[in-house]
């Protein structure tokens, strides 16, 4: 049981340092090229962030462990919205642009609900299905919505260079040799971790009796979720919400469409442990956040808006640990 923590820990710490050293490098790569900082925030720094939610989950999946892997993603996707949402608007206000409020939000919004119907089989197909799964085919309509939403961020990129939102932000100039370092050392650094973490994981969980989609569903998604937190939060000190909000709305848009699409593809994803009311709480933050970002018409998650945002988690967690 020991060894199996400090495995656990060792693999968030690989996980964690792969993810930032993966994100650095591709970012300085992507600014270099003059790509914008929204950009930036919903493609390349959102794939670095939620590149340790496609390590585990994949690994998971293709172990065994499906419970993991779907509990991480919803776990991962209630996490960001409600604890880094709500902690970054409890650190300072978080200004929302329009773009993200008329279309990145209600698209992450259809990805949580397109994800409860194709997952929930047991509710929406009705008596004859006996399990809930997320079969192959699924996953390849997961990877098509993935597709479409690359394709609009790239057509962001074509925007009006003399927005705002998409001029490009100043950032640290590295020698191409290093970026390369960084991309390659961060991506070994996830896959190793990746799979000390998956392990020791599931070896926790049968000691402790718990279920997968329980650790899945809190540990495993708090784990890969603090890249996120970490970029976000930093993001949003430097007053640069289009990053911050970017990064939530665009890691959970990833998490569904690209993470879950890949596993799904290459294994189907058989759901046991995670719940309707796991998939319905991803599907209320969601919605929450836009609700709080167009009230009063100001675009803005105030801290008051943000200590809900957290106080929801709370109860949520409350309620998986009561039934345990």
């Amino acid at each position: 049981m020991f060894l199996d923590i400090l495995l656990f820990i060792l693999g968030i710490v690989l996980i964690i340092a792969g993810a930032n050293y993966l994100t650095e490098g591709a970012s300085a790569l992507a600014r270099r090229f003059g790509v914008s900082p929204l950009v930036v925030g919903l493609t390349i720094v959102a794939f670095g962030t939620s590149s340790p939610e496609l390590i585990v989950s994949l690994l998971s999946a293709l172990k065994g462990n499906s419970d993991i892997s779907m509990g991480n993603v919803v776990g991962s996707n209630i996490f960001n919205v409600l604890v880094i949402g709500g902690i970054n608007a409890l650190v300072t206000p978080i200004t929302i642009t329009r773009s993200t409020v008329r279309r990145e939000i209600p698209l992450m919004i259809l990805a949580c609900l397109v994800l409860s119907v194709m997952a929930l089989d047991r509710v929406f197909a009705g008596t004859g299905a006996t399990e809930n799964i997320l079969s192959r085919s699924e996953g390849i309509v997961l990877l098509c919505f993935f597709l479409i939403f690359l394709t609009y961020t790239f057509a962001i990129a074509k925007g009006d260079p003399s927005d705002p939102h998409t001029a490009p932000a100043p950032t640290k100039h590295y020698p191409l040799w290093l970026l390369v370092v960084f991309i390659i050392g961060g991506l070994g650094g996830l896959v190793l971790g990746g799979e000390l973490f998956v392990d020791a994981a599931s070896s926790i969980a049968r000691t402790l009796g718990m279920s997968e989609g329980f650790i899945g569903l809190t540990i495993v998604a708090a784990g890969t979720s603090l890249p996120e937190l970490a970029t976000s939060v930093a993001a949003a000190l430097k007053k640069e919400p289009e990053i911050a909000v970017g990064n939530i709305v665009g890691s959970n848009l990833f998490n569904i469409f690209f993470i879950l699409g890949t596993t799904a593809t290459v294994t189907p994803i058989h759901i046991g442990g995670v719940s309707t009311l796991d998939f319905t709480m991803m599907s209320f933050a969601a919605l929450l956040l836009y609700v709080f970002a167009v009230l009063f018409g100001q675009r803005v998650i105030k801290r008051a808006e943000g200590a809900v945002l957290f106080l929801c988690f709370v109860l949520y967690t409350a309620y998986l640990i009561a039934q345990l």
